[in-house]
């Protein structure tokens, strides 16, 4: 089961891809979820007031939504490098979308700080000891 942080991170990411609102279908395909599915949390997320939600149209971050998204996209960031850096999971980016709404940001801050990274670049480096940037454009 998907969860409403999950769905939030994802239309966070797909506006950052693409102009708002983001396709129902597109989220579905994000996060492998029906279209039944999908309707529900938006509607949910609607009455939450953290999205703006037309059926067929598509579903856009409210200004809370976009707050609450943006700190979760933080910890997502910050976990996918967990994972990916240091534990080397090849599915890092699944991984950390699920578990980003359930980390506080104090654990995201202090895993940021213990993850690996290069004195003379300031980039990030994976379990390889290779550099790379960390990127808004992570992926689902």
């Amino acid at each position: 089961m998907r969860t409403a942080p999950e769905y939030l991170l994802a239309i966070y990411i797909a506006q950052h891809r693409d102009d708002p609102p983001v396709a129902p279908g597109e989220l579905g395909e994000m996060l492998d979820r029906s279209p039944a599915a999908v309707t529900e949390m938006c509607q949910r997320l609607a009455e939450d007031g953290l999205v703006s939600y037309e059926p067929y149209d598509g579903v856009t971050l409210t200004e809370s939504g976009r707050e609450e998204a943006t700190e979760l996209h933080e910890t997502y960031v910050t976990v996918s490098w967990f994972f990916r850096g240091v534990l080397d999971l090849d599915d890092h980016e699944t991984e950390a979308m699920e578990l980003a709404g359930l980390v506080s940001p104090m654990v995201a801050e202090r895993l940021a700080a213990t993850l690996p990274c290069d004195a003379e670049t300031g980039r990030r480096q994976d379990a390889a000891g290779t550099g790379s940037a960390a990127s808004d454009e992570d992926t689902v």
